[in-house]
């Protein structure tokens, strides 16, 4: 199963914080903007194209420090599902190392009820199946 999304960052003033090196709260922002571009490439090829995905619980691990003008590579892709949970992994890499390793949770649900949708065992399985 190839469901993989990968983009380059390129480390600006901006995602520097006080200490000189890029800031853990630009790594939060970055978890959640690779997860949401990721889903916009795919929703369309699944059941759940209107439904949208909330933050549940998320780990992060920092491994090494970035500094200005690094190049980050940001890969994520989902884990099998945990019932309604959908594990999610987004691994930061700097020079083809990883550097900041983070496991999220999300949960589905529908945007004009608000209520909680229960993922289909087998949706990755089917997804990746028309990839």
């Amino acid at each position: 199963m190839n469901l993989m999304y990968e983009k380059q960052i390129k480390v600006s003033e901006e995602h520097i914080d006080g200490n000189n090196h890029v800031n853990n709260v630009q790594y939060v922002h970055w978890v959640e903007e690779a997860a949401a571009e990721h889903w916009e490439l795919l929703k369309h090829k699944t059941e759940y194209a209107d439904d949208a995905w909330m933050l549940l619980d998320h780990h992060i691990q920092y491994k090494k420090q970035v500094y200005l003008n690094d190049i980050i590579t940001v890969r994520t892709y989902p884990m099998p599902p945990e019932g309604a949970k959908q594990p999610r992994k987004v691994e930061f890499y700097c020079n083809d190392e990883l550097v900041v390793d983070s496991g999220t949770l999300w949960i589905l649900f529908d945007p004009e009820t608000k209520k909680l949708k229960r993922l289909e065992s087998n949706w990755l399985e089917k997804l990746s199946g028309i990839l």
